[in-house]
Order: C-alpha cells, then sequence, then structure tokens
C-alpha cells in the first residue's frame, strides 16, 4: 500500500481522484489505488473539502489537492425518516451534481488532467479526457422495488457518461457486497471488478484490547450511537480502544472509566495496528468497513445506520453468509451483543482481497502512455 518512489518514470500522467464526502468510507478506499497511480509514476491531485481532505492529506502528503465542495446531504434523527429526508434533498443533490461537472470542465481547461477518477460522484465526466467512475451499488436499495428502479435508471444515466466503471467486489466466488455489486442488468458502460479494496495489511500482532470501537457515518446517527455506547461502556473492565471517526476534532469526550483509550481519529498505520491488536471490532456496516474487515479477517458486530438501506443490506447479507454477526442500533445492549457475538461461527475465506487493482491501474496508465 505505501508510496514507493521510482524516477524511472519518464512519462507522468496527470490523475484527479474525486471521492464523494458522504463519511470517510469513500476516501479510505481511494487510498490504495492512489497508492498504486503514485508507485506506476502518476502525478495525483485530490478533489476534496472538509473532513475528506484533512484525512486525505494526513495519509497521502505526496499528492496534490484542489477544493471541491461536497454534497452537504442531512441525516435524520429517526431511522424511518431517513428515505424522506433525503428524497427532499434530491434538488440539492442534482445541482452539486451539476456543480461538480461545471468545475470539472473548468479545471480540466486548466491542468489537462490524463485521467480522472471519480468514487460515487456522478457528474466527474468529461469527454476531453478518460473518466473511471467507482460505485459498488450498480444496484441500490431503497426498500421499495419502484423507486430502487428508479434509483438504478437515473443511476444508470450518469454511468455511462464515463468511459469505465471499476466496482470493488469480487467478480465471481466470494461476493461482499451481494446483489448491490451484481444486479441483473448491467449498464452500458464497460464494468471491470477490482477486487475489495483495503488500505489494511494483515500481519500478527500481540492482543492489547478485548474490543475495539470503530465509529464513521453521517450525523446525527453517529453522535447518537456514540453516546449509547459510551454509557455502556462505563462499567467495562476489559481494556478498549474507541475510535470516534472525526479527523477535524481536537477534543475529546469526558470519560471516568481507565479502561477506554479513546480517539478522534487514527492515521492508516495506528488503525491498522488497532484493529489488529482487538478481540473483536464494533463498528457500522459502510462497505468499505466490511472490505477492511474481510481483508484482516477479523471478527466484528456491525451496526447498521438506521434507515441507511445499504448498511441494513449489507448487515443481512453478511450475517447470512457468516461472516459478520450484526446487531441493531434501537435498544442495542453491548453485553448482549458480545456474549452473541462469542458464539458466531465467523466464517472467513482466504481470497476476498486481491491486488486486481493494481494491474487495472497498470494498464489504464499505460494505455495512456501508449495514446
Amino acid at each position: 500500500m505505501f508510496f514507493e518512489k521510482n524516477d524511472g518514470y519518464s512519462y507522468s500522467p496527470k490523475v484527479l481522484v474525486a471521492p464523494l464526502d458522504w463519511g470517510l468510507g469513500h476516501a479510505t478506499r481511494c487510498i490504495p489505488i492512489i497508492y498504486s497511480l503514485l508507485n506506476n509514476g502518476a502525478t495525483v491531485f485530490i478533489a476534496a473539502d472538509g473532513p475528506v481532505r484533512l484525512l486525505l492529506e494526513k495519509e497521502l502528503p505526496q499528492a496534490s489537492f484542489l477544493p471541491l465542495s461536497g454534497y452537504g446531504i442531512q441525516y435524520s434523527r429517526r431511522g424511518k425518516w431517513f428515505s424522506l429526508k433525503l428524497f427532499l434533498q434530491f434538488p440539492r443533490i442534482f445541482m452539486a451534481i451539476y456543480k461538480e461537472h461545471r468545475w470539472l470542465k473548468r479545471t480540466q481547461q486548466q491542468h489537462v488532467f490524463d485521467l480522472v477518477i471519480s468514487d460515487n460522484r456522478p457528474g466527474l465526466f468529461n469527454r476531453n479526457v478518460t473518466c473511471i467512475y467507482i460505485t459498488h451499488q450498480l444496484a441500490i436499495k431503497t426498500g421499495n422495488s419502484i423507486t430502487a428502479w428508479l434509483a438504478k435508471k437515473i443511476h444508470y444515466r450518469f454511468i455511462n457518461q464515463f468511459d469505465h466503471c471499476w466496482v470493488p467486489d469480487n467478480q465471481a466466488g466470494n461476493l461482499l457486497a451481494g446483489e448491490l455489486s451484481h444486479p441483473t442488468l448491467m449498464p452500458r458502460t464497460e464494468v471491470t471488478y477490482t477486487g475489495a479494496l483495503s488500505r489494511f495489511s494483515r500481519y500478527s500482532a500481540e492482543k492489547k484490547y478485548a474490543l475495539l470501537v470503530l465509529l464513521s457515518g453521517p450525523e446525527p446517527q453517529r453522535s447518537i450511537f456514540e453516546t449509547t455506547l459510551l454509557i455502556q461502556l462505563e462499567q467495562f473492565t476489559q481494556p478498549v480502544i474507541f475510535i470516534r471517526g472525526l479527523p477535524a476534532e481536537k477534543t475529546l469526550p469526558a470519560i471516568s472509566n481507565k479502561n477506554i483509550e479513546i480517539h478522534n481519529h487514527l492515521d492508516s498505520i495506528a488503525l491498522n495496528q488497532a484493529i489488529l491488536q482487538s478481540e473483536i471490532i464494533l463498528s457500522r456496516s459502510g462497505y468499505t468497513t466490511v472490505m477492511d474487515l474481510a481483508a484482516l479477517q477479523k471478527k466484528a458486530i456491525l451496526v447498521a445506520t438506521p434507515g441507511q438501506t445499504e448498511q441494513e443490506y449489507l448487515s443481512q447479507y453478511l450475517l447470512n453468509k457468516k461472516m459478520f454477526f450484526t446487531a441493531n442500533q434501537e435498544n442495542f445492549v453491548l453485553a448482549e451483543a458480545l456474549q452473541n457475538a462469542a458464539v458466531f461461527p465467523f466464517a472467513f475465506t482466504q481470497n476476498t482481497v486481491g491486488n486486481t487493482y493494481k494491474k487495472l491501474v497498470s494498464d489504464i496508465l499505460q494505455s495512456l502512455k501508449n495514446q
């Protein structure tokens, strides 16, 4: 994953990478791709703002950064209103897509990129440059067949504007995203499966923590779940490391339990080690987290963000595959979840995560060089 400087490249293509700002997962799953670009001699520009930019600036000082506003989506405090509140923000979403498309048109005239890689930002296509779209949601779960069909139709209309679509999952065999990444009907744009993406590597580490809590995702649900967990951890007698998922935050919540080690954020190297040093992980069922845990083959309790249908689908799908234990945030009891997870089978396979994406990056850069 790490940067391996190679001064032997005579050709250095300019590549723009732009991850979606809904949580940090889209940004962190781009990290291995960006390292692969750098290791193949590319000059990388990252378009981001806010916490996403802050995280990637710390992880990738070799890259240059350009300001690009996020979507600014607001989430409901009650899961049952999640879909409605998101629907009411569709005009804002489509305006953000229009603005990012215009932004790329202006920026391309200035920088003349050779390649654009957009992680779930559907407006970042341009006919004057090769554009790749990354998504694991070819099918979109909405909880309703009509709205799911409509959402996929709209999504495909954008995907078909791109030259390539990369899907971070296996093409066959052990699938992590299930129907999300393998729908019956595919877009017209060429779809290539990259294998699961993870910035982490698996190695032997001495156990230090009984539990690692890894929070992430949209507010206010992140804070609601954090409050619940901190209350229940007050009497916890075993060592816990608690990662809040707030890279821009400077202060920490006051806690009286000395068994809890709490951080706002950890960089990739420190988080990789902390996960491997922990007996079990408690986290959201966001897809990037799922790929990371599968890469490390770590036992985990997954709790979907209430109302977020994609996470709810993944939780149930992975529970049925017996890869991860899952629980609901409503009426969540940590002691009960840990007790149930202790007897769960956690059936991992050895071929969950590969290096297919490295060859894809190398091949696309070689094709640009040949052009």
